[in-house]
């Protein structure tokens, strides 16, 4: 008989083969993430390895006020599937880790570094990230320049293109795309320029990972209505530029006016995280003057814990990831607000916001009763993202153009007006552009003098008739 291969075991049980080890770096910045690589681990989506990291990194503005997720209440019911913890911050201080990045000439430096700092020795290094188009995921890509990469959707941002051309040198070496079944039927366009192929994470594993999250929440202050509530997801768009303070603060008032219409008299407000506190105080008075009674969340604590602890009978957002895993997971009743505002102050049109308000406006329905009644669903959808994620970045995914133009061709009309802009549509030369006749004015030298002249004869008019 042959002697066995000698083997080491993983955090989770599985056995690995031994010799040259295998180091499998996880990376996370938020709970919704590790819990979504937890759910990853537990279906089994990734082979045995002698050892794994989560390498936890904190994105928020100001990291040294902000808890990072493995602080967070939960975390713990995930931490056992990796076998060891490191912070990328730490690493990397005093950086933020959103806006650094090795310089080329540096990569083997920080490489050594980083296998010097976390105990890795000469294994053989596997990376899964998040968001490989940004910084911290791209840094650690490039660091470890021959590992083999594997990318996790962090929410609906997946069925969009990625948001700016990567370097060969990294994208050759994403393997495939872990995503959540948030969208049944549609196909993420994330990465498919390099060929990548989505696969799914069952949704059954990520809602028992929901599962054991809720379970440690169970001696929390988040108690159970007797009456089951509106819950409001606030989204803090205001940081994103895309609105002001006050517009959002408006925007929340209607939120509960909208709950409070449809009869709702228990009302949960989970706010975001970086939110003022004086927008709560406004919506406590709000819900007062409606005669709702509102009850303001300020454990930071998922979403989808709360669909399990408070039985909601309808979860409101502006376009979070949240109302569809609200809807494709609890069969829970969803309503949006402000979307059309968002995608009319979406800037620049490639903004990578703007496939996540597009799938809400087109899937789920208004909150505003009126705006409700005129609501169709979309039964394009694969079309109208393939569309506007052409018009996204029409160098990444020329093959698109075909789609774009048959869907604008037949499809457009006053109220898919909403997903495009019609300067974009002229720049690619796509239908419902502006007529070439009329393009062509503001480039015409005698159409300019002509303007001129028009403008310095009615000033002499105004000159005379003052005088």
């Amino acid at each position: 008989m042959e002697p066995s291969t000698p083997t080491t075991r993983t955090a989770t049980g599985s056995r690995a083969p031994a010799g040259p080890r295998t180091t499998q770096l996880f990376c996370a910045s938020t709970l919704y993430g590790a819990a979504t690589l937890a759910a990853a681990i537990d279906a089994g989506l990734f082979r045995p390895a002698g050892r794994r990291v989560l390498v936890v990194c904190n994105n928020a503005g100001s990291p040294e006020l902000a808890p990072s997720i493995d602080e967070m209440p939960g975390f713990e019911q995930l931490r056992d599937r990796f076998d060891d913890l490191v912070s990328w911050n730490e690493t990397v201080a005093p950086f933020h880790p959103g806006g650094w990045s090795p310089r080329a000439d540096d990569v083997p430096l920080w490489e050594r570094h980083l296998r010097l700092a976390w105990d890795l020795g000469d294994d053989t290094v596997e990376l899964t990230v998040e968001s490989i188009q940004v910084n911290p995921a791209l840094a650690i890509a490039q660091i470890f320049s021959g590992a083999p990469v594997h990318v996790y959707a962090d929410g609906l941002m997946s069925y969009g293109p990625t948001r700016s051309k990567i370097d060969p040198l990294v994208g050759e070496r994403v393997r495939r795309l872990l995503h959540l079944d948030l969208v049944p039927g549609l196909k993420p366009l994330l990465l498919t320029e390099f060929g990548v192929e989505p696969e799914l994470i069952p949704t059954d594993r990520f809602t028992r990972v929901l599962d054991e999250l809720t379970d440690a929440e169970s001696g929390s202050a988040i108690e159970t209505p007797s009456v089951p509530p509106a819950l409001l997801l606030g989204q803090y768009l205001s940081a994103l530029g895309i609105l002001t303070e006050r517009e959002e603060e408006d925007l929340h008032i209607r939120m509960v006016r909208g709950a409070v219409a449809l009869g709702h008299t228990q009302v949960v407000f989970k706010p975001h995280p970086s939110a003022p506190a004086v927008w709560n105080q406004l919506l406590e008075r709000e819900a007062e003057k409606a005669g709702a009674e509102l009850t303001i969340l300020d454990s930071p604590v998922l979403a989808e814990v709360l669909y399990r602890r408070l039985k909601p009978a309808l979860v409101v957002g502006c376009f979070s990831t949240a109302l569809f895993t609200a809807s494709a997971f609890y069969d829970i009743p969803v309503a949006r607000t402000d979307t059309e505002l968002l995608l009319e102050r979406l800037t620049p049109y490639e903004n990578s916001n703007r496939v996540p308000v597009t799938i809400v406006d087109a899937l789920v329905p208004p909150l505003d009763i009126q705006e409700a009644a005129a609501y169709r669903p979309e039964r394009r959808l694969a079309e109208l993202v393939g569309t506007v994620g052409y018009a996204m970045q029409p160098k990444i995914y020329p093959q698109l153009r075909a789609t774009a133009e048959n869907h604008l061709a037949h499809h457009l009309d006053a109220y898919t007006w909403r997903y495009f802009k019609r300067r974009r549509l002229t720049s690619l030369g796509l239908p419902g552009a502006v007529p070439a006749q009329l393009a062509r004015i503001p480039r015409n030298a005698a159409a300019r003098r002509m303007v001129r002249r028009a403008r310095k004869v009615r000033r002499a008019v105004l000159r005379a008739a003052g005088s």
